[in-house]
C-alpha cells in the first residue's frame, strides 16, 4: 500500500473531505481517481499550534491498482509526503516443539510487561507460568478502593500489586517516544482491541483506554493465556531464587512451593522493593539509576482546555486537553510534567504501610472536573549515594514524611500553589477541590521533599504559567508526594536480554529499568518473550 502523510483538514471537515484530500494528493503524483482501490486512516492527530485555526492532521494508507510504478516515480519526489506503507504484521519468531523435555518458562509479575511476555509465549506454544503476588484484577480493585474509601491498605493488593500492574490505575496511555523499528507497538494495540479496547486506539495519535476498560481487557487476555495452555497463579510472591553456577535453577514461592525453571522473566514493576532486595542479596547485578521526585498538581480541566485550544475548547474531536511542560532552573535542576491525566483524579498509590504516594488516573471519558499531572524534578544517584538500593531508601524517606504531614491516616499533604510559591502554609483549600482519596490535609510542603526539589518547583511554577495561562493560579493544588515515577534501579542485561551475570534470568519492563508506561513495558515484554523463545529453541536443539 501507499502511505500519504501531512494531510491537513479543518476541525469540522465533512467525512467526504478525507477522500477529496486523498484524490488531490494522488493527482499531484499523476494517479487518477480510477486507480484508487481503497483507503483507510492510519493516524489522526491535531495541530493546535495556532489556537485560532486548529487542524486535524491525517496519515492515510491507500491501495492502488499499480502501486509498484507509483512508488518508482516517488523515489525522486520525497517532498510530496508519499511512500510505501511499512509492513507492520507481527510474526512469531518461534513455535514450541510438539515434544520437548524443556521446563516451562516462568514470568514474575502480571503488569503490562509480564502480561505481554506471557501472552506471546503462550501464543508461540510455550505454556508459560505467570506468578503474580497480588490478586485477580476485580478483587484487587476492591482492595484498592479499601484504601481510597476506608484508609485500609493491603500491602499485597493495591495500586502497585495485582493483575494488570500499576498501569491498570492510570490514564491508560498507549504511546511512547521509544524507537519501535519492528512495529511491536501495533501488536500491542491489536491485542488490546481484540480484548475489548475501542478501535480508535489504532489510529488516534495519542490513544488511551482508562482504568475501567482495562479491567475487563486484562481478564480477557488472561483467559486467552489459559486457553493456549498457559497458567496464571495469583497471590504467589517469589521469596527466593535458586542460582547455581551463574544459572537460574528455580524459585521459592511465598506458599513454600519450590518451582523448578530455567527461564525466568523478571517483570515485577517498580515497587517490588522486597524482590529487589532478595535479588541483590543473591548477587544479581543491579545498579542505581535516575528517577524523579515531586508533587501532583491539579487545575480545573476547563482552564487547561482554554489555554490549549482557545475557542475550540470542549470540541468533541479534541477532547480534554493535555500538556507537556518543562523548565530548566537556576539551581541546575529540570522541572517537568509527568504522566499528565486530563479529566482525571489523583490517587493513593502506596504499597507499604506508613507511607503516602500519589499518582494520576483517568477514565476513558476523561470527564472529571480536574486535570492533574506530576510536577517532578529529576535526580541522579549522586543525590542518594549508598549502592544499588539507595534510591529505594531515599523514596521511602519522603513517602514517610508525606504520611506524617498528612496526619498519619493515608491522607495526603497538600498546599495551594499560591501559598507554595509565596512560602507560606495553607490552612484551607480554595476553588479547586482536590480529588485525592482518602483526603488532602492543607499544610506546608516545604519540608516534604529535599530543599533543592522545593526550590526548583517554586521557581518553575510562575515560569510555566507563561506557557499555560493560569498554571500558577493561586487555588491550584499541589498534593504530595510523587516518588515512583520510574524504577530507582536497573537490573543490567545483555544483548540477548539475559542478566549480565545470571543466565536464564530476563530483567524486563519498568521495574528492571527498561520501560516507562504501559506501551513501552508491553513492547519490552514482547521483545523479552521472543528472546526466551529463541533461547529455549536453541536449548531444545542441543538436547534433541
Amino acid at each position: 500500500m501507499l502511505r500519504l502523510s501531512e494531510i491537513k483538514l479543518s476541525l469540522d471537515h465533512p467525512e467526504s473531505a478525507i477522500e477529496s484530500a486523498v484524490l488531490a494528493r494522488l493527482a499531484e503524483i499523476g494517479v487518477g481517481a480510477n486507480e484508487l482501490v481503497s483507503f483507510h486512516v492510519f493516524r489522526r492527530a491535531h495541530d493546535a499550534r495556532k489556537r485560532a485555526d486548529i487542524k486535524l492532521t491525517y496519515i492515510i494508507d491507500v491501495e492502488l491498482q499499480d502501486e509498484a510504478s507509483v512508488l518508482k516515480r516517488l523515489e525522486s519526489r520525497p517532498h510530496l509526503h508519499c511512500g510505501a506503507t511499512p509492513d507492520m504484521a507481527y510474526r512469531f519468531v518461534a513455535k514450541a516443539p510438539a515434544q520437548s523435555t524443556l521446563l516451562r518458562p516462568v514470568v514474575i509479575g502480571m503488569g503490562p510487561c509480564g502480561l505481554f511476555a506471557g501472552l506471546i509465549l503462550a501464543q508461540m506454544g510455550f505454556r508459560p507460568i505467570i506468578l503474580e503476588r497480588g490478586k485477580a484484577v476485580r478483587e484487587r480493585t476492591k482492595d484498592t478502593w479499601g484504601l481510597w474509601r476506608r484508609n485500609e491498605l493491603n500491602p499485597e493488593s493495591n495500586v502497585q500489586f495485582g493483575e494488570g500492574g500499576a498501569g491498570t490505575f492510570s490514564d491508560g496511555k498507549l504511546y511512547s517516544q521509544i524507537k519501535d523499528p519492528k512495529h511491536y507497538g501495533r501488536k500491542v494495540l491489536d491485542e488490546f482491541v481484540k480484548a475489548g479496547a475501542p478501535e480508535d486506539i489504532l489510529y488516534l495519535s495519542r490513544p488511551h483506554i482508562g482504568t475501567f476498560r482495562l479491567v475487563s481487557m486484562v481478564e480477557k487476555m488472561r483467559a486467552q493465556i489459559h486457553q493456549l495452555g498457559g497458567e496464571v497463579r495469583f497471590q504467589q510472591r517469589v521469596e527466593d531464587i535458586d542460582i547455581d553456577n551463574g544459572k537460574v535453577r528455580g524459585l521459592t514461592l511465598s506458599t513454600g512451593e519450590t518451582l523448578r525453571c530455567d527461564h525466568v522473566v523478571l517483570a515485577v514493576g517498580h515497587s517490588a522493593r522486597d524482590t529487589f532486595q532478595m535479588l541483590h542479596d543473591r548477587g544479581v547485578y543491579m545498579e542505581a539509576k535516575p528517577f524523579s521526585l515531586g508533587f501532583r498538581i491539579e487545575h480545573p480541566q476547563g482552564l487547561i482546555d482554554r489555554s490549549r485550544f482557545g475557542k475550540f475548547a470542549g470540541h468533541e474531536k479534541l477532547g480534554a486537553a493535555d500538556y507537556k511542560v518543562v523548565h530548566h532552573c537556576s539551581n541546575g535542576r529540570a522541572v517537568y510534567s509527568f504522566c499528565m491525566c486530563p479529566g482525571g483524579t489523583v490517587v493513593a498509590a502506596t504499597s507499604e504501610p506508613g507511607r503516602v504516594v500519589t499518582n494520576g488516573m483517568s477514565q476513558y471519558s476523561r470527564a472529571e472536573r480536574n486535570a492533574n499531572a506530576g510536577i517532578v524534578v529529576g535526580i541522579t544517584p549522586d543525590d542518594f549515594p549508598g549502592g544499588p538500593l539507595a534510591g529505594i531508601a531515599f523514596q521511602r524517606k519522603w513517602e514517610e514524611r508525606a504520611f506524617e504531614l498528612g496526619g498519619g491516616d493515608y491522607s495526603a499533604p497538600g498546599q495551594l500553589v499560591g501559598d507554595f510559591v509565596a512560602g507560606r502554609a495553607s490552612t484551607s483549600l480554595g476553588s479547586v477541590v482536590p480529588s485525592y482519596k482518602p483526603g488532602v490535609k492543607p499544610t506546608d510542603l516545604s519540608t516534604a521533599l529535599p530543599d533543592y526539589v522545593i526550590e526548583a518547583i517554586r521557581e518553575a511554577l510562575p515560569e510555566l504559567d507563561k506557557k499555560i495561562n493560569g498554571f500558577a493560579m493561586h487555588d491550584a493544588v499541589l498534593t504530595g508526594v510523587e516518588t515512583r515515577t520510574s524504577s530507582p534501579i536497573r537490573v543490567r542485561r545483555k544483548d540477548d536480554y539475559q542478566s549480565v551475570n545470571v543466565d536464564g534470568l530476563y530483567p524486563a519492563g519498568e521495574g528492571a529499568g527498561y520501560a516507562g508506561g504501559i506501551y513501552s513495558a508491553a513492547i519490552d515484554g514482547i521483545e523479552v518473550a521472543e528472546a526466551v523463545a529463541l533461547q529455549m529453541m536453541a536449548q531444545h536443539a542441543a538436547t534433541a
